[in-house]
């Protein structure tokens, strides 16, 4: 990649130009170094298939009791992490654009497999509208998973359940957000986010009454027999809903933790004023359990914010060579203040590098 470095007083935009310049650069490099990357919609297909197998093959194998419910679960995740990026890149077209069939049927199946987002559809959105205004109070998807929230915990709600967050935060959205509407947005849950949020809660609900009464139920009945019954139907119930947390709502909320800890501490929020400013890169040694359960976001996320045209694999491949292009041109990395300033940023900011 031959791409000379603008001197030190050039502009945000030309510092800009020169990123975008050196990540299409290297694109080209890998796509005349491995020609099969020309054939994108069957690779971008053939990934999501192969995660879809994973989490299917993962389930049965626990149903067989093969596998214990923790292997199911970071198996689970890790494929679901991968669903995640291709959806990102079908928000952005970059698979079957002209057949809609099988682009819209790659939507459904990865809602399927994530069930605890709104739909893909009304995401896309959102997502076309984080591009246009990241770091501001209109970036309704960055602010629903905590971006620009102090820490507490509100925050922690937030990062971690997308549902009492949005009952939470819902008066400062409706404040901040264009046509923010509760309702829609909620709308865009039903049916998979919907019955999603219900089967967890029922788990954590059902569960939590049991290791708080049965056991006192026990002692006071004697011989260790509870005098907590349940009704045959509803154990029966609660057989289906353990398995279902284990095989699918587990590993969901395991990767959205993990997401969502990750991208609302490497986009800024406030004071951000161009492209330079927006993201972050995220690559210290103790984010590798976070990153592996979102695909290495924190690494190589913000190479998408300079060019959104671009599979998650390529940034995977031009991050080599790139990461170090944004950083010499002013885009920070391991600012750990985030974590502590609500996500702002500050001109006088001592980097944690």
């Amino acid at each position: 990649m031959s791409v000379s470095s603008p001197s030190d007083d050039f502009s945000p935009q030309q510092r800009i130009r020169h990123i975008i310049q050196a990540i299409r650069s290297e694109e080209r490099y890998w796509r005349k170094r491995y020609p099969v990357l020309r054939y994108q919609n069957v690779i971008g297909l053939t990934i999501l298939l192969v995660a879809l197998a994973g989490m299917l093959g993962a389930a049965y194998l626990y149903y067989l009791e093969w596998i214990p419910a923790w292997a199911c679960i970071i198996v689970a995740a890790l494929c679901a992490s991968v669903s995640h990026e291709i959806e990102h890149d079908l928000i952005h077209r970059q698979y079957f654009r002209h057949q809609p069939i099988i682009y819209h049927g790659m939507m459904l199946l990865i809602w399927l497999m994530r069930p605890n987002t709104v739909n893909p559809w009304y995401r896309r959105n959102m997502h076309l509208l984080h591009h246009k205004v990241s770091g501001t109070p209109k970036d309704l998807e960055e602010r629903l998973v905590g971006n620009g929230i102090a820490y507490g915990v509100s925050r922690f709600v937030v990062m971690f359940d997308g549902l009492l967050g949005l009952c939470l935060r819902h008066g400062a959205l409706r404040r901040d957000v264009y046509n923010f509407s509760m309702l829609k947005l909620l709308a865009a849950t039903f049916p998979l986010a919907s019955l999603y949020f219900l089967t967890w809660y029922t788990f954590l609900l059902f569960h939590a009454y049991d290791a708080l009464f049965a056991g006192v139920g026990g002692i006071s009945a004697g011989a260790g027999i509870s005098a907590t019954t349940y009704p045959d139907a509803l154990l029966w119930l609660m057989e289906g809903i353990n398995f279902a947390v284990v095989v699918l709502i587990a590993p969901n909320v395991l990767r959205s933790a993990c997401l969502n800890l990750v991208t609302s501490h490497m986009h800024y929020y406030g004071n951000v004023r161009n492209l330079l400013q927006q993201t972050q890169i995220l690559d210290r040694w103790y984010f590798i359990p976070l990153q592996a359960f979102c695909f290495n976001f924190g690494r190589t996320h913000s190479i998408h914010h300079f060019v959104v045209s671009q599979p998650f694999y390529l940034r995977q491949l031009v991050a080599g060579k790139v990461l170090k292009v944004m950083r010499e041109q002013g885009v920070r990395q391991n600012d750990l203040s985030t974590f502590t300033t609500g996500n702002r940023w500050n001109d006088e900011q001592t980097l944690g590098v």
